[in-house]
């Protein structure tokens, strides 16, 4: 395992030295019938990292892209012979090529930005994948349906239950399966705070200039706002930060040329 692990990491290595393609693609799930909160948000936040460092690629939806991601997880890039999943992975792949956002930040700025992007994907990331798993009533009315939309009986109601255990298990290994949804709120309120108040009145989070922070927290804020949910207490809380939900229309205008309806 560990040795296939080393060859894979060395493959990846190899082909980011070379130029990046005209054909490169990003795989990821439906986007009006099956795609889901967590998994959209994850989607956007790597479609914003690419369109910030100014690379061609197409976004193929697959029905079974999940299955199809090394990693098991969406999205995930297929450039040139290489197939890379995961922000995180997606963005080495991507300095590896000399490409990068924070060119023009220190180290100490560097490791604050990491730091907050772990906080986003520890909280808001989680709290997505409570709402939409652990919550009975969103689970039974939404989630079921969506995630087994795509697939034929009996697929469609074995995979969404073998995918719930699967989340509540990583839930309760992280200790938010057992969390109270007030209690899931109160972490989605500070996380909020905390992103608000780093971002100040700037026009993104570390001055005039995107970073991947700005790409993850639009990925999120904006994939909250706009997706229905049972009742509008998750979108209520991140709504009420005036500056996050500018800064989703910020990037959503010069990088989607749309404007969300947030």
């Amino acid at each position: 395992m560990q040795s296939s692990l080393l060859l894979e990491s060395i493959a990846v290595e190899i082909g980011a030295s070379e130029p990046w393609p005209s054909d490169a693609k990003l795989f990821q799930p439906y986007e009006v019938e099956q795609v889901l909160l967590p998994d959209n948000a994850n989607c956007l936040a790597v479609q914003a990292y690419l369109k910030m460092c100014g690379l061609n690629f197409q976004v193929e939806q697959r029905k079974n892209a999940e299955y199809m991601s090394p990693s098991g997880r969406v999205p995930f890039l297929k450039c040139g012979a290489y197939l890379v999943s995961d922000l995180d992975p997606i963005i080495t792949f991507v300095n590896m090529k000399e490409i990068t956002l924070v060119g023009d930040l220190n180290n100490a700025e560097k490791a604050d930005m990491r730091a907050y992007i772990s906080l986003v994907c520890n909280v808001l990331g989680n709290a997505e994948l409570y709402v939409c798993w652990k919550d009975e009533a969103t689970y039974k009315e939404l989630t079921r349906q969506r995630y087994g939309s795509v697939h034929p009986w009996p697929l469609n109601i074995y995979l969404p239950f073998h995918k719930r255990k699967e989340i509540l298990k990583r839930l309760a290994s992280l200790g938010w399966k057992n969390k109270s949804r007030d209690e899931v709120f109160a972490e989605v309120e500070n996380c909020c705070k905390s992103l608000s108040d780093r971002l100040g009145d700037r026009e993104f989070f570390f001055g005039s200039k995107p970073t991947e922070l700005d790409a993850v927290v639009f990925g999120h804020v904006f994939t909250i706002l706009t997706t229905p949910l049972l009742n509008n207490r998750f979108a209520a809380v991140v709504r009420g930060y005036d500056n996050l939900v500018e800064l989703c229309k910020r990037v959503e205008k010069d990088f989607f040329e749309r404007i969300p309806d947030a």
